[in-house]
Formats: C-alpha cells, structure tokens, sequence
C-alpha cells in the first residue's frame, strides 16, 4: 500500500524547493471552539493559487511571490473570513492561524475536525512512503555490461513535464530539478522518422553517434513510430469527459480553458462520435447522456453552463463515467475517458487506491484513460501519472489554450486513438562494445528484466502516429568477464559468447506489445550496429532530441551533464530545428535562451 509523508514534513519539503525566488502562507483553520476544520478553501485574492486545509486543520501556501496579500478562507456552514496586510517574503514563511464562525441557525453543521494539534504525533506520522509533493527522482546510474546485460523499461507518452516547465520559466522561474523528467520533455516533440512498412504497429528508427557532452562517449537514440490509422476518418470514437468541478477549479486557467479546449476537440471530431458528460465533485451525475457530435449545440451548451463550487471526490464518478463507456461502447473503435483535472485529489491515500482499483478492473475491457491536468501545477502529479501507468493512459498538462490545441486537435488520433498497450523495450547491450551504459530518463518507467516476458505486467499504451523516443549513453569498451545470466546473445555463464566477438552488433533491442483488445503481448526483435557516423552528419531529430536531454540535465543540475551548456543546447537546438511547423522547436530555443538568463 502506498503511504504518504506527513504534513509536517511535506511543508518543510515545500519550503526548500522554491527557496530564493518565493515565500509560503502556512497556518491553521479553527471554530470558536478551538476544533481544526478539514476542507476549509483557502485563496488569495486576485490570485488563482487556493489550497484545502488537511485533515489536522492545517494549509500551506508555496511559491507566493513577495508583497503584501489578502486571503479569503470559506467553509459550507460558516462565514467567510478574509484577512487583509498579508506580508510574504522570499525564503520565509508567514503564519497566519485562522478562526472561523458558524452561521447564525447552521448549530447543526456537521464538520471534520480534531481538538488539538499534537507535533509529538504529527513527527510520529513521518513514514519513509513517498508523497506526490516531495517526488525525489533519482537519475539512473551508469551499469557495468558484464553485471547489468538488459536494460528494461516502459515506454513513456506523458508530456505533462514539459509544459510545467515552460510554464514556469515562462513566469521567470526554474523547475526544481525533480519536477523534470528529461524523457517527457524529449516526448514532447514530433520526430521525423520512418513509418512501419508492414502489418505491424510500430517501426524501430535508431541512430548512433559521439554524446555531445561527453565526447569520450557514445549517444543511442532510439524512436518508435507508432503506425498511423488508415480509417481514422471513419472510425468512430465513443468519448465519456469526466469533469472535476470542485471549487479549486474556479478560474481563468482552469475551468474557463477547459471550456475553450472541449470546444476545440468537438470541432475536430466526426458528426457520428459521440460524447457524454460526467461530472465528480460534490453531487456527481450524469450531465450529459451519450450525444453524437451531430448535435454539437446541446454538447457546447452542457460545456459552458458548467459551474465549479464543490469538493474533489472521484470515485463515483469514474465508476458512472466507466458504466456509460461500457453501454456506448463501439467494437473495433476509439472508447476512451477524458478526464479533466486540476489535479486536486482527496489527500487521503484510500480515495486514490479506491479510483486505482475501479481503473484497474476496467483495464481489459478496451476502454482506455486520458487525464488532462489544467491549472498552475499542483501536489498530484505522481498521483495522476500512477493512475495512467495502470491503465494504459497517457497524461497531459495543459496550460494554455495552445496547448490544448495540441493535445485535443493537431495531435488528436496520437492522444486518443490507440494502437497498442503494454509497450515495453528489453534492451541487450554486447560487453564487447560496451563497457556501461545508462538510460536517460525513465527512471519511474524502469522494470524487473523478468517483467518482459510476464504477460501479466503492465506497461504503457501508445497511440496511432505517435512516436517515442529513448537516449542511452554508452561508454565503449573491451572485452570483460561476466556473471552467470541465462539465455543472453552476447554471454553465456562465464564467458563471452564467441559471436559476441564476431559481431558488430553494439545492443539488441526487443520491443514487447500487446493489440488494444488482445491480452497476448507480441515480440519484435531488432539488432543495432555503430556505423561510426559523425555527430555533425546525424539527422535532426538524433541532434535536436540531444539538445532537449542536455537542456533536462542542466534543470536537474545533473552529475552527468558533463560539458552541458545552455549556450551548447541552443547552438545545437537551432541547427537541427529542422521543419517547425507548429513552432515548438522556436519555443524551446527561447525557453533555453530564458533559462540561461534565469541562472545568471
């Protein structure tokens, strides 16, 4: 069962990673009787960022910039308190405490409270489980062949890191290094590689050339294309939006985007689709029964009038939202759940085992999950990422309207239509030509090498045209004894397999996959040779994919970014730019061109 850390903890957490540039609010919200309220919202004015109080009554505030604030705290039953000349500094943290009072007749208001706050018991709470908040991601290590042979892992199509970063260095701030994840910002760009030939979804698209920041090494990229759909005009989708409309989605960036981005996917979609509208969040319901897109009037109508003014459950609400896709469901179409977020999920570790479960159960019955997370970033981004590893979904943050366009039109049928789940690469490196090796990124994808070949592990989906891309950094080598490892190409009990010598292989690549409505995984297998080729003649997606991994290692203030600069990302980001058509690759050279200044 996962655990999580305590509050206590969690804040003191909270307050090191935007040290230097904000300040944080943090208190406590009380009755007149002394009793901590649970669920209390508390906002700045004029402000997006809003918080709950947790179960011991307590809120914090991160990443305010420094000035002078008012806040607003509301709870169902009481009266509202605002509190005005809220000062906030940077590398400091204001305590405010706040006492609410019940409405005149409202004696009878049932709360959620606790008579005391004991810091003996809240240290005591304090387990070694991690949190969504304080995610730590710890960057694989360089492997010794001879002792590590296979590198295994699922492939990767959440983007969501990527836009949080922009986000914030577009508002002059820099990511804290856990919050990148260098195999998402890689993933977050079309590449150009070839499309599969045969009747077989994906093609294996590999190239081989010096690591630029560390010439004494070898770079290995990999791409997987993702087959396009021949019939994606015709073939039908069967679409159920699950909306959270809780109070913390109340704002511009939030509700009033969401909005905006489902219009722009039901312009995109075929009249004969069909959607339905669930809502979770305090009374949940059906708000719309499945509608085909034909009546796009009654859709946008059910859109806009949605209001947000209740709290975050959930369950519920992917159950009905599950019941619905089952009863319209469409055999060999598109059947997929949108839900849309900010991300504000029930802190208490049951809610979300609960949602998990009831996803989990759904996952061989061809329905499958998006999330798309809106807003200005949140405690949850592990949570939801875990939700969509365990059901072949995929995960999106969106930000801003050019964003949603992305997702939700320009790269609809890779987002939503899908070819594939349970994705996984076993990659088999020759000790022969290689001394060690390390995967970049991937570091929550990492799988046991026993869990390729077990059918019954769950892995990533991938959907039609898309593609994705993985970096190794690889030390060349002569030859070394190894270990006893069964059933490898290159090694055999003790010693080096003579073909090993023989070869000019450098790795092996295995890709595992399983059809959308199939339960039996399917192999393909794929030798890769170093053709010595100069970085300078590489294509532009091996040199611009480069470009976004060392730009993701100087973030993260990696120990293996080795030679890394900004000035070095953008030189090699703007030769291998190549066709932008959308204009990401512009964007990114001046996120690297912004961050650079940032650091001085």
């Amino acid at each position: 069962m996962r655990r999580f850390v305590s509050f206590l903890s969690l804040f003191v957490f909270a307050i090191s990673i935007v040290a230097g540039t904000t300040g944080s609010i943090y208190g406590t919200i009380s009755d007149g009787n002394k009793n901590l309220i649970k669920g209390a919202l508390v906002k700045i004015a004029g402000n997006a960022q809003n918080v709950k109080s947790n179960k011991k009554g307590e809120y914090l505030i991160i990443g305010v910039s420094p000035g002078i604030y008012t806040l607003n705290c509301q709870f169902p039953g009481y009266m509202p308190n605002t509190i005005s000349n809220i000062e906030v500094y940077i590398d400091k943290t204001t305590d405010l405490n706040i006492s609410m009072k019940k409405r005149l007749g409202n004696d009878d208001v049932e709360i959620e409270v606790y008579k005391e706050l004991s810091t003996e018991s809240t240290e005591k709470s304090f387990t070694t489980g991690s949190s969504d908040f304080n995610s730590i991601i710890e960057e694989n290590e360089f492997k010794i062949v001879t002792k590590a042979p296979l590198s295994t892992f699922s492939i990767d199509v959440d983007a969501a890191s990527y836009s949080n970063m922009r986000r914030l260095i577009n508002n002059n701030q820099i990511p804290r290094k856990d919050a990148v994840r260098i195999e998402e910002m890689i993933n977050y760009f079309c590449y150009d590689y070839d499309f599969p030939i045969e009747d077989v979804p994906f093609a294996i698209n590999t190239e081989i050339s010096d690591c630029p920041w560390n010439k004494q090494n070898i770079l290995v990229h990999i791409g997987l294309q993702g087959k396009k759909i021949e019939n994606a005009n015709t073939e039908k989708s069967n679409f159920v939006l699950l909306l959270d409309m809780s109070s913390s989605m109340d704002s511009e960036n939030k509700l009033e985007l969401l909005k905006k981005s489902f219009g722009l996917l039901l312009d995109a979609l075929k009249p004969t689709d069909r959607i339905a509208i669930v809502l979770y969040a305090g009374s949940e319901g059906l708000v719309l029964p499945s509608t085909e897109v034909m009546d796009k009037e009654i859709i946008l109508n059910a859109i806009n009038n949605l209001t947000a003014n209740a709290s975050t459950t959930g369950s519920e609400g992917i159950a009905l939202a599950y019941e619905i896709a089952e009863e319209y469901f469409i055999e060999n179409g598109n059947n997929r759940i949108i839900l849309a977020t900010n991300g504000d999920f029930d802190i208490e570790s049951s809610r979300t085992s609960e949602l998990v479960e009831i996803i989990e159960n759904k996952i061989g019955e061809g329905v499958f999950l998006t999330i798309l997370d809106y807003g200005n970033g949140h405690n949850n981004y592990n949570r939801i990422e875990n939700i969509t590893n365990k059901c072949h979904g995929n995960y999106f943050h969106i930000d801003n309207i050019l964003e949603a366009n992305k997702v939700l039109v320009t790269e609809l049928t890779g987002t939503m239509f899908a070819i594939a789940k349970d994705v996984k690469l076993q990659i088999e490196f020759n000790p022969v030509k290689v001394a060690s090796y390390r995967l970049i990124g991937y570091e929550n994808r990492l799988m046991d090498k026993e869990g390729f070949n077990d059918n019954n592990t769950d892995a990533c989906g991938i959907g039609a045209g898309y593609a994705v891309t993985a970096l190794y950094e690889i030390v060349p080598a002569f030859p070394e004894v190894t270990k006893k490892i069964d059933d490898l190409k290159y090694q055999l009990f003790d010693t080096i397999k003579p073909n090993a010598f023989n070869s000019d292989e450098l790795m092996y690549i295995k890709l595992s996959y399983k059809e959308p409505n199939d339960n039996q995984s399917t192999l393909i297998e794929y030798p890769l040779i170093d053709d010595g080729e100069y970085f300078e003649k590489t294509s532009n997606n091996f040199r611009f994919a480069a470009a976004v991994a060392e730009f993701g290692m100087l973030l993260r203030e990696s120990k293996f970014k080795g030679n890394s600069t900004f000035d070095g990302v953008i030189e090699m980001a703007k030769k291998s730019k190549g066709k932008d058509e959308f204009g990401y690759r512009s964007e990114f050279i001046q996120l690297a061109q912004k961050a650079k200044l940032l650091n001085k």
